[in-house]
C-alpha cells in the first residue's frame, strides 16, 4: 500500500525526533558528574565534544543526502564497504537499540519512583515497564501519524522545563562560582573521562536516519534535520552546564540531581524543582517514544536488505513494519524486566563507534566514486578524518570491559552473516542495492 504524504515526518517533526532521540535523562543528571571530573573546565570539554559530535553529525548529514532508504549507518557502510561490513554495523546497531530501549524503559520506572515509590520494585515496576513498552509498540503499530504526534508532544514537553531553567537560572548565576577555571588536578585521564561521559549524552543523532522512508524528501530534509538537531542540543547542553555551575558552584559535585537542586535555588523555589522533576519524566518517556519508533526501523532495514528473513519486513495496513515492531517489543521487554540489561548496555560503547567511524570513512569513499548528494561537509577530508581520529582516541580511553564485550558482539555477527547468506541463496534472495 502506498503511503500518503501526510503519513510521513516533515522537516520540523524530523528535527524534533532527532532532539528527542538525543536528550534523555542524562541532561538532568550530567552536570554534576562532569563537574566532579573537570570543575569549571567541564565547559571546555563540552565545547570539545560539541566539535566532535558536530563533525560526526556533518558526516551523517552528508551520508543521508546520498540515500533515501531505511537503515542509516547500516546503509552507508554496506554501500561503501560491502555487505559483510554493513551486516556487522546493522546488527550491532539493532542490538544496541534494543538494549537502549530496555534500559530507558526501566529508567522511566526508576524516575517515576520519585513521586510513586512503588514503581521502583516488584510487580508494580514490571507492570509500569510492560505498559510502557507494549503501549508504545501499539501506538507505533497503528500508524506514523500517531507516533509523530506523541513524539512531537513529548519533545516539546521535555524542552519547556529546560528552557525555563536556562532563562530563569541565568539571573541567579554568580561569577565567583567559576573559579578556579582550571582545576589543580587536571590530567589527560580526567579530561578523557569527562569527554567520554559527555559524548555519550550526544549520541542518538545518528538514529533518525534509520527511518528515512517514513520521512518526506529524506535526501533533502535529513541532512538539514541532523544539523539543526545537534546544534540545538549542543546549545542546550552547554547552557545547562553553565547555569548549573553558576548557581551551585562547588556544591554541584555533591548532588545527584543538579538541575533540580539548581532550579530550587531560583525564584521558583521548590515549585521549580517539581517542574524539572516532571520534565525528567517527560524526557525519559519521550526518548522511549523515539526508541519505539526508531528501533523497529533498524530491524526493518536489515530485513529489506535480505540481512534478516523477508517476512520480518512485512507491513501492516497502516504502512508500519508490524513484524519488526512486534519483534522489537518481544526482545526489549524481557531485557527491561530482567535487570541484567545494565551489564549488557556496556556493548553500546564500542557499537556506537562501529557506526560512527565507518560512516565517517564512507564519506571519503562516496566522494571518490563521484556520487552526488544533497549536502557536502565543508573543508574537504578534514572533518571526516578528524572525527575518525578523535573517535579512536576516545575508544583508547574507554572502559576495557566495555570494549571486550563490544568486540565479542562484533564477532557474533560473523557467523550470522554467513547463515543469512546461505539462507538467501536457498530462497533465491539477494542483497538489495540501496537507493
Amino acid at each position: 500500500m502506498k503511503k500518503s504524504k501526510k503519513s510521513k515526518f516533515g522537516l520540523g517533526s524530523i528535527v524534533l525526533l532527532g532532539i528527542n532521540a538525543i536528550i534523555g535523562s542524562g541532561i538532568f543528571l550530567m552536570p554534576g558528574n562532569a563537574y566532579k571530573l573537570m570543575g569549571t573546565s567541564s565547559l571546555f570539554v563540552y565545547l570539545f565534544i560539541t566539535v566532535l559530535a558536530g563533525s560526526m553529525a556533518l558526516c551523517f548529514a552528508e551520508a543521508a543526502g546520498y540515500f533515501k532508504s531505511n537503515g542509516g549507518a547500516y546503509i552507508y557502510v554496506k554501500e561503501a564497504f560491502g555487505n559483510a561490513a554493513g551486516f556487522e554495523v546493522g546488527l550491532m546497531k539493532y542490538i544496541v537499540q534494543i538494549i537502549a530501549w530496555a534500559t530507558m524503559a526501566a529508567g522511566f520506572a526508576t524516575a517515576l519512583s520519585a513521586i510513586w515509590p512503588a514503581a521502583a520494585a516488584g510487580a508494580t515496576k514490571a507492570i509500569v515497564i510492560s505498559i510502557l513498552i507494549i503501549g508504545l509498540g501499539l501506538i507505533n503499530f497503528f500508524g506514523v501519524n500517531l507516533t509523530k504526534y506523541v513524539n512531537n508532544i513529548a519533545t516539546i514537553g521535555k524542552l519547556i522545563p529546560l528552557i525555563l531553567f536556562i532563562i530563569i537560572g541565568i539571573f541567579f548565576v554568580q561569577g565567583g562560582n567559576f573559579t578556579p577555571i582550571v582545576p589543580e588536578e587536571l590530567s589527560t585521564k580526567s579530561f578523557s573521562d569527562a569527554a567520554i561521559l559527555i559524548f555519550y549524552a550526544f549520541t542518538g543523532f545518528e538514529s533518525i536516519s534509520t527511518a528515512a522512508e517514513d520521512m518526506e524528501n529524506p535526501k533533502k530534509n535529513l541532512p538539514r534535520a541532523i544539523i539543526i538537531a545537534i546544534t540545538i542540543v549542543s546549545i542546550f547542553y552547554f547552557m545547562i552546564q553553565f547555569v548549573s555551575i553558576g548557581i551551585l558552584g562547588s556544591d554541584l559535585s555533591s548532588t545527584d540531581v543538579p538541575v533540580v537542586d539548581a532550579m530550587a535555588k531560583t525564584i521558583l523555589g521548590s515549585a521549580g524543582g517539581m517542574i524539572v522533576t516532571a520534565g525528567t519524566l517527560i524526557s525519559i518517556g519521550g526518548i522511549n517514544a523515539a526508541a519505539s519508533f526508531l528501533t523497529p526501523r533498524g530491524c526493518l532495514a536489515l530485513a529489506e536488505n535480505a540481512m534478516l528473513p523477508k517476512f520480518v519486513a512485512k507491513k501492516t495496513r497502516w504502512g508500519t513494519p508490524g513484524v519488526a515492531i512486534a519483534l522489537s517489543v518481544v526482545l526489549a521487554l524481557p531485557i527491561a524486566l530482567s535487570g541484567s540489561f545494565t551489564t549488557l548496555a556496556a556493548i553500546s560503547v564500542i557499537s556506537r563507534f562501529s557506526q560512527y567511524i565507518p560512516t565517517c570513512l564512507a564519506i571519503l569513499v562516496f566522494r571518490k566514486r563521484g556520487m552526488e548528494g544533497t549536502f557536502k561537509v565543508p573543508f574537504g577530508a578534514l572533518v571526516p578524518v578528524l572525527a575518525t581520529a578523535v573517535s579512536i582516541w576516545l575508544l583508547f580511553h574507554a572502559d576495557p570491559k566495555s570494549l571486550v564485550i563490544g568486540l565479542g558482539a562484533l564477532l557474533l555477527g560473523i557467523p550470522l552473516y554467513f547463515i543469512m547468506k546461505k539462507y538467501n541463496q536457498k530462497h533465491g534472495y539477494s542483497f538489495k542495492q540501496s537507493e
